[in-house]
């Protein structure tokens, strides 16, 4: 990556580092999981975070990828949980969303057994909603001051994983950060759109690509393929899971 790239990078992906490292600094106690929602549960829940910058709820990308996968379910029920964190460029922005989301997670394997969640995110909620699934904290952290990984029985509540312009190897390597790693138990329901060029997920050098994706219908249809494959084409009934074990937490 040349000099002139460096200043846009690091604005670019900052916070979506920090989400990766700060799991050093997110102790999450037990307390932290929010009690069961009154609300009926819905067939589908979508958890989705948003890119830096953005203002509070889905995001642009989200919202789009909501609408496209709403259209495809059918007579199912589907709720939406806008991850709940600044999204901003300061340093613990991402360690909030992981938090944030993980708790959200566990919530509703425990309350709504049957729904079937998934889980998105955008450039930094990308990264963010990647390090809900780690299996293991990164290497380098004290294991002794993070929470706990998601407990296994937690990704059978989960039908798939869509991840917007995520930071890569090469991206998190630059600023000397960890990888976000998708754990084992969801790699095989995740995918990773990525747009042509766009060098927050590529080897490419387009920066514009990266603001792309909101209205590039072709990138967000991938998104929507994806997971409509895994909830099924058409209505549906209940997912058949396992009762969650654990949770995000210590």
């Amino acid at each position: 990556m040349n000099a002139s790239a460096i200043v846009p990078v690091a604005r670019l992906l900052g916070p979506a580092v920090a989400a990766a490292w700060g799991l050093s600094a997110a102790v999450l106690p037990a307390t932290a999981i929010p009690a069961a929602s009154a609300q009926p549960c819905p067939d589908v829940d979508v958890v989705f975070a948003r890119g830096t910058g953005e203002p509070p709820g889905t995001g642009p990308t989200g919202q789009a990828f909501v609408d496209g996968l709403r259209s495809r379910l059918g007579t199912r029920s589907m709720g939406v949980y806008a991850v709940n964190y600044p999204a901003s460029d300061q340093w613990d922005t991402g360690v909030d969303g992981i938090r944030d989301a993980g708790a959200h997670v566990v919530s509703t394997a425990n309350a709504c057994p049957n729904t079937k969640m998934v889980l998105g995110g955008y450039s930094q909620g990308a990264a963010v909603m990647g390090f809900v699934t780690s299996p293991a904290v990164p290497d380098g952290v004290d294991p002794a001051t993070v929470p706990k990984p998601l407990a296994p029985e937690v990704a059978n509540h989960v039908a798939a994983v869509v991840l917007f312009g995520p930071p890569n190897i090469r991206a998190m390597n630059f600023l000397g950060e960890p990888p976000v790693t998708i754990g084992a138990a969801y790699q095989g329901k995740t995918i990773k759109v990525c747009a042509p060029e766009d060098p927050v997920c590529s080897d490419g050098m387009n920066f514009a690509a990266h603001n792309t994706y909101a209205d590039d219908g072709g990138m967000i249809a991938k998104g929507v393929d994806f997971a409509a494959s895994r909830l099924g084409a058409g209505p549906g009934g209940p997912m058949t899971v396992a009762s969650p074990g654990g949770g995000f937490g210590n």
